[in-house]
Protein backbone atom coordinates (compact mmCIF):
# COMPACT_ATOMS: atom_id res chain seq x y z
CA UNK A 1 0.00 0.00 0.00
CA UNK A 2 1.20 3.20 -1.22
CA UNK A 3 2.39 5.81 2.11
CA UNK A 4 0.40 9.29 2.36
CA UNK A 5 2.43 11.69 1.48
CA UNK A 6 3.11 13.98 4.37
CA UNK A 7 2.44 17.55 3.68
CA UNK A 8 3.58 18.49 6.99
CA UNK A 9 7.29 17.79 6.40
CA UNK A 10 7.05 20.00 3.44
CA UNK A 11 6.05 22.48 6.04
CA UNK A 12 8.70 21.77 8.43
CA UNK A 13 11.08 21.40 5.84
CA UNK A 14 10.47 24.57 4.49
CA UNK A 15 9.83 26.28 8.01
CA UNK A 16 13.86 25.23 8.66
CA UNK A 17 14.71 27.26 6.11
CA UNK A 18 13.04 30.41 6.28
CA UNK A 19 14.23 30.44 9.71
CA UNK A 20 18.13 29.77 8.55
CA UNK A 21 17.58 32.92 6.57
CA UNK A 22 15.86 34.71 8.88
CA UNK A 23 18.78 34.25 11.73
CA UNK A 24 21.78 34.06 9.19
CA UNK A 25 20.54 37.72 7.97
CA UNK A 26 20.23 39.78 11.72
CA UNK A 27 21.27 43.66 10.39
CA UNK A 28 23.05 45.89 13.03
CA UNK A 29 25.01 45.74 16.17
CA UNK A 30 21.42 44.93 18.82
CA UNK A 31 20.16 41.63 17.47
CA UNK A 32 18.01 39.49 19.94
CA UNK A 33 20.17 37.34 22.04
CA UNK A 34 17.51 34.00 21.01
CA UNK A 35 18.59 34.87 17.26
CA UNK A 36 21.82 34.29 17.42
CA UNK A 37 24.08 31.63 17.97
CA UNK A 38 25.23 30.26 21.35
CA UNK A 39 29.09 31.54 21.41
CA UNK A 40 30.05 28.42 23.61
CA UNK A 41 27.89 26.08 25.65
CA UNK A 42 24.29 26.67 25.61
CA UNK A 43 21.74 26.72 23.14
CA UNK A 44 19.38 29.15 21.81
CA UNK A 45 16.24 29.50 18.96
CA UNK A 46 18.63 29.92 16.49
CA UNK A 47 21.13 26.86 17.12
CA UNK A 48 17.87 24.50 16.47
CA UNK A 49 18.05 24.96 12.78
CA UNK A 50 20.79 23.43 11.09
CA UNK A 51 20.36 20.26 12.93
CA UNK A 52 16.81 20.97 12.23
CA UNK A 53 17.29 20.91 8.61
CA UNK A 54 20.23 16.99 8.63
CA UNK A 55 17.39 15.76 10.92
CA UNK A 56 14.45 16.37 8.04
CA UNK A 57 17.42 15.72 5.58
CA UNK A 58 17.69 12.19 7.42
CA UNK A 59 13.96 11.73 6.95
CA UNK A 60 13.67 13.03 3.04
CA UNK A 61 16.93 10.50 1.98
CA UNK A 62 15.20 7.68 3.67
CA UNK A 63 11.74 8.58 1.38
CA UNK A 64 14.17 9.36 -1.85
CA UNK A 65 15.88 5.74 -1.14
CA UNK A 66 12.38 3.75 -0.85
CA UNK A 67 11.57 4.40 -4.43
CA UNK A 68 14.64 2.81 -5.29
CA UNK A 69 13.96 0.15 -2.74
CA UNK A 70 17.16 0.77 -1.17
CA UNK A 71 18.77 -1.17 -4.31
CA UNK A 72 22.56 -0.28 -4.57
CA UNK A 73 22.64 0.44 -9.16
CA UNK A 74 25.14 2.27 -10.91
CA UNK A 75 22.48 4.62 -11.49
CA UNK A 76 21.64 5.00 -8.01
CA UNK A 77 25.49 5.34 -6.97
CA UNK A 78 26.17 7.63 -9.51
CA UNK A 79 22.85 9.65 -8.48
CA UNK A 80 24.17 9.77 -4.61
CA UNK A 81 27.86 10.42 -5.38
CA UNK A 82 27.35 12.81 -8.19
CA UNK A 83 24.44 14.73 -5.17
CA UNK A 84 27.31 14.94 -2.46
CA UNK A 85 30.09 16.14 -5.06
CA UNK A 86 27.82 18.97 -5.96
CA UNK A 87 26.51 19.98 -2.87
CA UNK A 88 30.30 20.25 -1.58
CA UNK A 89 31.16 22.29 -5.10
CA UNK A 90 28.35 24.86 -4.08
CA UNK A 91 30.05 24.99 -0.36
CA UNK A 92 32.91 25.61 -1.72
CA UNK A 93 31.91 28.56 -4.08
CA UNK A 94 30.53 30.05 -1.51
CA UNK A 95 33.14 30.61 0.72
CA UNK A 96 35.51 31.41 -2.63
CA UNK A 97 32.41 34.28 -3.11
CA UNK A 98 32.83 36.24 -0.08
CA UNK A 99 36.75 36.31 -0.40
CA UNK A 100 36.24 36.89 -3.88
CA UNK A 101 33.38 40.40 -3.46
CA UNK A 102 36.71 41.72 -1.05
CA UNK A 103 39.07 41.04 -4.02
CA UNK A 104 40.74 37.89 -2.75
CA UNK A 105 39.26 36.09 -5.62
CA UNK A 106 42.89 34.39 -6.16
CA UNK A 107 43.78 33.59 -2.90
CA UNK A 108 43.21 29.47 -2.74
CA UNK A 109 45.70 29.54 -0.14
CA UNK A 110 43.00 30.83 2.25
CA UNK A 111 40.26 29.46 1.13
CA UNK A 112 37.90 28.01 3.56
CA UNK A 113 37.60 24.07 2.46
CA UNK A 114 34.23 23.12 4.86
CA UNK A 115 30.86 24.92 5.77
CA UNK A 116 27.08 24.42 6.12
CA UNK A 117 26.95 23.13 2.27
CA UNK A 118 29.75 21.06 2.74
CA UNK A 119 28.69 19.24 5.66
CA UNK A 120 25.33 18.91 3.96
CA UNK A 121 27.17 16.95 1.64
CA UNK A 122 28.54 14.48 3.59
CA UNK A 123 26.13 14.06 5.98
CA UNK A 124 23.64 13.37 2.98
CA UNK A 125 26.12 11.08 1.06
CA UNK A 126 27.55 8.76 4.01
CA UNK A 127 23.27 8.71 5.63
CA UNK A 128 22.55 7.49 1.86
CA UNK A 129 25.81 4.93 1.52
CA UNK A 130 25.14 3.35 5.33
CA UNK A 131 21.59 2.43 4.13
CA UNK A 132 22.19 0.93 1.24
CA UNK A 133 24.89 -0.92 2.30
CA UNK A 134 22.86 -1.56 5.59
CA UNK A 135 19.99 -3.13 3.03
CA UNK A 136 22.70 -4.68 0.62
CA UNK A 137 24.55 -7.20 3.83
CA UNK A 138 21.65 -7.36 6.07
CA UNK A 139 18.65 -6.46 4.90
CA UNK A 140 17.96 -4.42 7.68
CA UNK A 141 18.17 -0.50 9.00
CA UNK A 142 19.63 -1.93 12.35
CA UNK A 143 23.13 -1.52 11.49
CA UNK A 144 22.50 1.68 11.27
CA UNK A 145 21.22 1.91 14.80
CA UNK A 146 24.39 0.72 15.91
CA UNK A 147 26.50 3.43 13.85
CA UNK A 148 24.64 5.85 15.37
CA UNK A 149 25.81 4.83 18.61
CA UNK A 150 29.39 4.21 18.11
CA UNK A 151 29.92 7.48 16.45
CA UNK A 152 27.92 9.52 19.38
CA UNK A 153 30.11 7.37 21.95
CA UNK A 154 33.12 7.36 20.15
CA UNK A 155 32.69 11.54 19.39
CA UNK A 156 31.93 11.46 23.11
CA UNK A 157 35.42 9.89 24.04
CA UNK A 158 37.35 12.10 21.46
CA UNK A 159 35.91 15.56 23.34
CA UNK A 160 36.09 14.50 26.82
CA UNK A 161 39.78 13.11 26.58
CA UNK A 162 40.83 15.31 24.09
CA UNK A 163 39.69 18.78 25.36
CA UNK A 164 36.84 19.57 23.07
CA UNK A 165 35.09 21.84 25.07
CA UNK A 166 38.40 24.08 25.72
CA UNK A 167 37.63 26.89 24.87
CA UNK A 168 41.88 27.43 23.51
CA UNK A 169 42.27 25.85 20.44
CA UNK A 170 46.49 25.10 21.50
CA UNK A 171 44.69 22.73 23.24
CA UNK A 172 41.05 21.58 21.58
CA UNK A 173 41.41 18.61 19.60
CA UNK A 174 38.69 19.66 17.11
CA UNK A 175 41.07 22.77 16.03
CA UNK A 176 44.22 20.25 16.11
CA UNK A 177 43.14 17.73 13.93
CA UNK A 178 42.02 20.53 11.24
CA UNK A 179 44.59 22.21 11.19
CA UNK A 180 46.73 19.19 11.08
CA UNK A 181 44.30 17.93 8.10
CA UNK A 182 43.55 20.96 6.67
CA UNK A 183 45.48 23.35 7.26
CA UNK A 184 44.69 26.17 9.31
CA UNK A 185 44.51 28.48 6.71
CA UNK A 186 41.41 26.67 5.59
CA UNK A 187 39.75 26.82 8.47
CA UNK A 188 36.76 29.36 9.84
CA UNK A 189 38.85 32.34 10.97
CA UNK A 190 37.16 32.55 14.51
CA UNK A 191 38.40 30.01 17.23
CA UNK A 192 38.91 28.00 19.11
CA UNK A 193 37.36 25.77 16.47
CA UNK A 194 35.55 25.38 12.78
CA UNK A 195 31.93 25.07 13.54
CA UNK A 196 31.80 22.78 10.72
CA UNK A 197 35.05 20.79 11.30
CA UNK A 198 35.76 17.44 9.99
CA UNK A 199 35.53 15.56 13.71
CA UNK A 200 32.24 17.35 14.61
CA UNK A 201 30.79 16.20 11.16
CA UNK A 202 31.17 13.03 12.65
CA UNK A 203 28.02 13.38 15.13
CA UNK A 204 26.56 15.65 12.23
CA UNK A 205 26.63 12.28 10.72
CA UNK A 206 24.97 10.32 13.41
CA UNK A 207 22.44 13.30 13.49
CA UNK A 208 21.35 12.53 9.89
CA UNK A 209 21.24 8.67 10.37
CA UNK A 210 18.42 9.40 13.77
CA UNK A 211 16.07 11.79 10.92
CA UNK A 212 16.77 8.29 8.97
CA UNK A 213 16.10 5.74 11.27
CA UNK A 214 13.46 7.57 12.83
CA UNK A 215 11.85 7.35 9.31
CA UNK A 216 12.45 4.22 8.14
CA UNK A 217 10.39 2.98 11.47
CA UNK A 218 8.01 5.47 12.38
CA UNK A 219 6.61 5.43 8.09
CA UNK A 220 6.74 2.05 7.38
CA UNK A 221 3.84 0.32 6.29
CA UNK A 222 2.03 -0.78 9.12
CA UNK A 223 -0.53 -3.44 9.85
CA UNK A 224 -4.23 -2.83 10.55
CA UNK A 225 -3.09 -4.02 14.31
CA UNK A 226 -0.22 -1.48 15.08
CA UNK A 227 -0.06 0.38 17.73
CA UNK A 228 1.81 3.12 17.27
CA UNK A 229 0.71 5.74 14.51
CA UNK A 230 3.08 7.31 12.46
CA UNK A 231 2.49 10.73 14.48
CA UNK A 232 2.80 8.49 17.74
CA UNK A 233 6.09 7.31 16.86
CA UNK A 234 7.83 10.21 15.99
CA UNK A 235 6.42 11.72 19.10
CA UNK A 236 7.57 8.79 21.25
CA UNK A 237 11.30 8.82 19.93
CA UNK A 238 11.42 12.68 20.14
CA UNK A 239 10.63 12.61 24.03
CA UNK A 240 13.06 9.86 24.45
CA UNK A 241 15.39 11.58 22.61
CA UNK A 242 14.97 15.18 24.75
CA UNK A 243 14.93 13.09 27.85
CA UNK A 244 18.08 11.04 27.21
CA UNK A 245 20.31 14.58 25.58
CA UNK A 246 19.22 16.48 28.77
CA UNK A 247 20.56 13.91 30.80
CA UNK A 248 23.95 13.85 28.71
CA UNK A 249 24.03 17.39 29.40
CA UNK A 250 24.83 17.44 32.90
CA UNK A 251 28.20 15.20 31.37
CA UNK A 252 28.54 17.16 27.96
CA UNK A 253 26.74 20.36 27.72
CA UNK A 254 24.55 21.41 24.80
CA UNK A 255 27.61 23.11 22.42
CA UNK A 256 26.95 23.53 18.21
CA UNK A 257 30.12 25.00 17.65
CA UNK A 258 31.62 21.40 18.77
CA UNK A 259 28.13 19.86 17.78
CA UNK A 260 27.85 17.99 20.85
CA UNK A 261 26.41 14.39 21.30
CA UNK A 262 23.49 15.84 24.04
CA UNK A 263 23.22 18.78 21.62
CA UNK A 264 22.60 15.83 18.70
CA UNK A 265 20.03 14.22 21.18
CA UNK A 266 17.87 17.07 22.13
CA UNK A 267 17.86 18.85 19.19
CA UNK A 268 16.71 15.82 17.25
CA UNK A 269 14.29 14.95 19.70
CA UNK A 270 13.02 18.72 19.88
CA UNK A 271 12.48 18.29 15.75
CA UNK A 272 10.93 14.55 16.09
CA UNK A 273 8.12 16.06 18.30
CA UNK A 274 7.99 18.73 16.24
CA UNK A 275 7.09 16.96 13.90
CA UNK A 276 4.58 14.82 15.11
CA UNK A 277 2.68 17.97 16.33
CA UNK A 278 2.60 19.64 12.33
CA UNK A 279 1.15 15.75 11.52
CA UNK A 280 -1.31 16.02 13.62
CA UNK A 281 -2.33 19.52 12.56
CA UNK A 282 -1.65 19.34 8.67
CA UNK A 283 -2.26 15.79 8.00
CA UNK A 284 -4.53 14.97 10.76
CA UNK A 285 -2.31 12.22 12.48
CA UNK A 286 -2.06 10.67 8.36
CA UNK A 287 -6.18 9.94 8.57
CA UNK A 288 -7.26 12.74 6.15
CA UNK A 289 -7.84 12.41 2.69
CA UNK A 290 -6.24 14.30 0.21
CA UNK A 291 -9.08 16.85 -0.01
CA UNK A 292 -9.23 17.22 3.47
CA UNK A 293 -5.41 18.15 3.92
CA UNK A 294 -5.91 20.70 1.39
CA UNK A 295 -8.29 22.72 3.15
CA UNK A 296 -5.90 22.91 6.48
CA UNK A 297 -3.32 24.44 4.43
CA UNK A 298 -3.74 27.71 5.49
CA UNK A 299 -2.15 31.12 4.56
CA UNK A 300 0.48 30.31 7.54
CA UNK A 301 1.45 27.26 5.49
CA UNK A 302 1.66 28.62 2.26
CA UNK A 303 4.93 30.16 2.80
CA UNK A 304 6.24 27.19 4.33
CA UNK A 305 5.67 24.83 1.26
CA UNK A 306 7.10 27.94 -1.22
CA UNK A 307 10.74 26.97 0.82
CA UNK A 308 9.77 23.54 1.81
CA UNK A 309 9.66 22.61 -2.30
CA UNK A 310 12.88 24.27 -3.00
CA UNK A 311 14.71 24.31 0.34
CA UNK A 312 18.62 24.23 -1.04
CA UNK A 313 17.89 26.21 -3.80
CA UNK A 314 16.38 28.94 -1.68
CA UNK A 315 19.20 28.79 0.94
CA UNK A 316 21.77 28.69 -1.35
CA UNK A 317 20.72 31.69 -3.08
CA UNK A 318 19.76 33.84 0.40
CA UNK A 319 23.74 32.97 1.12
CA UNK A 320 24.91 34.61 -2.24
CA UNK A 321 22.57 37.45 -2.39
CA UNK A 322 23.85 38.22 1.41
CA UNK A 323 27.24 38.30 0.16
CA UNK A 324 26.71 40.53 -2.41
CA UNK A 325 24.14 43.11 0.10
CA UNK A 326 27.01 43.36 2.46
CA UNK A 327 29.65 44.15 0.07
CA UNK A 328 27.84 46.45 -1.82
CA UNK A 329 26.51 48.40 1.10
CA UNK A 330 23.04 47.54 0.11
CA UNK A 331 22.82 45.62 3.39
CA UNK A 332 23.08 48.64 5.74
CA UNK A 333 21.22 50.88 3.82
CA UNK A 334 18.17 48.86 4.04
CA UNK A 335 18.65 48.82 7.48
CA UNK A 336 19.55 52.34 8.37
CA UNK A 337 16.47 52.75 6.59
CA UNK A 338 14.60 51.12 8.52
CA UNK A 339 15.95 51.84 12.01
CA UNK A 340 15.40 55.72 11.27
CA UNK A 341 11.53 54.36 11.16
CA UNK A 342 12.21 51.88 14.18
CA UNK A 343 14.09 53.29 16.46
CA UNK A 344 14.33 50.26 18.45
CA UNK A 345 17.53 48.75 16.90
CA UNK A 346 16.54 44.75 17.96
CA UNK A 347 13.40 45.31 15.90
CA UNK A 348 14.55 47.24 13.56
CA UNK A 349 17.30 43.80 12.98
CA UNK A 350 13.92 41.73 13.30
CA UNK A 351 12.35 43.74 10.21
CA UNK A 352 15.55 43.49 7.80
CA UNK A 353 15.53 39.55 8.61
CA UNK A 354 11.87 39.80 7.43
CA UNK A 355 12.29 41.50 4.25
CA UNK A 356 14.84 39.66 3.24
CA UNK A 357 12.89 36.39 3.81
CA UNK A 358 10.19 37.77 2.21
CA UNK A 359 12.62 38.65 -0.75
CA UNK A 360 13.35 34.68 -1.11
CA UNK A 361 9.64 33.58 -0.72
CA UNK A 362 8.82 36.09 -3.92
CA UNK A 363 11.58 34.56 -5.77
CA UNK A 364 10.36 30.97 -4.98
CA UNK A 365 6.99 31.68 -5.06
CA UNK A 366 6.73 31.04 -8.83
CA UNK A 367 8.62 28.20 -8.55
CA UNK A 368 6.23 26.61 -6.27
CA UNK A 369 3.30 27.61 -8.08
CA UNK A 370 4.06 26.36 -11.06
CA UNK A 371 5.57 23.19 -9.66
CA UNK A 372 9.52 23.88 -10.55
CA UNK A 373 11.53 21.97 -8.21
CA UNK A 374 15.56 22.93 -7.84
CA UNK A 375 16.85 20.04 -6.70
CA UNK A 376 20.39 20.21 -5.29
Amino acid sequence: MKQPRLVSLDVFRGLTVMFMIFVNNGAGKEIFSTLVHAKWNGLTAADLVFPFFLFVMGISTFISLRKSHFNMTRELAWKIGKRTLMLFLIGLFINWLEMAVKGQAFDFAHLRIMGVMQRIALCYGFTALAAIVSTKLWHSFRPMVWAIVILLLGYSLIILLGGGYNHDSATNILWIADAQLLGQSHLYHNPPVDPEGLLSTLPSIAHTMIGFTLAAWAMAEKPATAKLSTLERFAAIGAGLVITGFLASSIMSYNKRIWSPSFVLVTCGIASLTLALMIQWIDGGVKTDTSTTEKKRSSLVSPCLVFGTNPLFLYVTSEVIAIFFGATGIKMTIYNMLNAVITNGYWASVAYSTLFVGLHALLGYPLWKRHIYIKL
